[in-house]
């Protein structure tokens, strides 16, 4: 029961919707670098 108190004080250092569009920004900026190196 401890563990449970214990985790649910936990915070993220920053909005979750953030960490989403940091994910977002960098698999699309791979996905452009792969199309671009696909066309060679």
């Amino acid at each position: 029961m401890i563990t449970i108190a214990a985790e649910s004080v936990r915070e993220l250092p920053a909005p979750p919707i953030f960490f989403g569009l940091f994910a977002f920004g960098i698999l699309s900026l791979l996905l452009y670098i792969t199309l671009r190196l696909d066309r060679d």
